[in-house]
Parts: structure tokens; C-alpha cells; sequence
């Protein structure tokens, strides 16, 4: 009896629409477009989890990705990110051993913003691009060609050119598409619902 409950499960999971949102650097669930989002991809039948990142302020992927793989993906997950939740998206990809239907990157990037010698905890040293590539169906990049914080159209390209699939979207005029700092609220994104398949 207890396999059969077991085995059910499995199944719900497997056929499960979920989407997991991580957020960025000194982000929360409410931050942003993410209560927006969350209520909206609810209404459409989507089950939602928005983790809370340790230490906010100081994104690390040695304490973000073990929080970050503790949720379900399944072939079905829509997996997003925003900022420094781009980078930890791509550590994601690079470590679950399933093809998620979906991942979009939101102001995202994978290298050094600045030449700034200081590291970028969140950052790996190196990714493994053909396994991320091979990890998601449909790989969209939305960056702003003004983001103030240096997560612009360049780097999504960068991204976009080593993965070697998917969309770079670029957004004129948009920022960060949430920043406090440079005062951007953001606080709908009707664009990204759009493009969740």
C-alpha cells in the first residue's frame, strides 16, 4: 500500500505545473513583480514556490544552490530567475539530473559585472554549458540594454552564445526590471507572463 501512495505521488509530481522563482540579491517573495507573478501563474493553474535565499544581501552559490535544489523539478517546472537569481538558475540547470520544460533569466548574467577584483560568490568559476543546454527545453533571456547594475543585453548575449540555444530578449529602456536602489518598482511584468509556455 505504501508504494502504490509512493508511486502516485511520483506521478503527480512528474505531471505537476510548477514554476520555482529565485530571487535576487537583497530580494524577498515580495519583492517586485514576484507577488504579481505568483498570484497570476496561480490563477492559471501553476503550483508557485519562491524560496527565501539565506543572507540576502550577500548572494553565495556555495549557501543559495543547496536551498535552490531542494525543490521540485520536474519535465513539467518552469524555472525563474531574477539578477542574481540568473546565475544561480545556471548552477540549477548544471545539477539536476532532469529536462525542465522552461527557465527564464530575467537581468541575469554569468561573469564579473564590473572590473572590480572582488568575487561574485554567486558566480561559479566556470559552468558547464553543454549540461545546462541539455537541462531545459526552452531557454529565454530577457536583459534591458540600460541595466544599471551591468546585467544588460551584453551579457545575456554572453549567455545566450555559450549555451548555444534559445531567446535573448532585449527590453529598451527597462533597468534592472526591479531595482530599489535605482528606484524601478517593477511591479507587474504582464511581458514575462506571457512568455511562460
Amino acid at each position: 500500500m505504501v508504494f502504490i501512495l509512493t508511486l502516485e505521488k511520483r506521478l503527480i509530481y512528474k505531471n505537476m505545473k510548477n514554476v520555482v522563482i529565485l530571487h535576487g540579491t537583497g530580494e524577498t517573495k515580495d519583492s517586485f513583480w514576484f507577488p504579481w507573478l505568483t498570484k497570476e501563474l496561480e490563477k492559471q493553474g501553476y503550483s508557485v514556490s519562491l524560496p527565501q535565499l539565506p543572507d540576502t544581501d550577500h548572494p553565495d552559490i556555495k549557501t543559495w544552490l543547496p536551498v535552490a535544489l531542494k525543490e521540485t523539478y520536474t519535465p513539467e517546472t518552469i524555472l525563474i530567475g531574477h539578477s542574481a537569481g540568473g546565475p544561480l538558475q545556471l548552477s540549477v540547470l548544471e545539477n539536476i539530473n532532469v529536462k525542465i520544460k522552461q527557465a527564464i533569466l530575467v537581468a541575469g548574467y554569468a561573469r564579473p559585472k564590473s572590473d572590480d577584483p572582488q568575487p561574485e560568490p554567486i558566480l561559479q568559476d566556470t559552468y558547464n554549458w553543454e549540461k545546462i543546454k541539455d537541462n531545459v527545453d526552452d531557454l529565454i533571456f530577457i536583459n534591458s540594454d540600460n541595466d544599471p547594475w551591468g546585467c544588460n543585453d551584453v551579457e545575456g548575449r554572453f549567455m545566450l552564445d555559450n549555451i548555444g540555444k534559445g531567446k535573448l530578449i532585449i527590453m529598451k529602456g527597462e533597468g534592472h526590471m526591479g531595482s530599489d536602489k535605482f528606484k524601478q518598482p517593477f511591479k507587474e511584468f504582464p511581458f514575462l507572463l506571457r512568455l511562460i509556455d
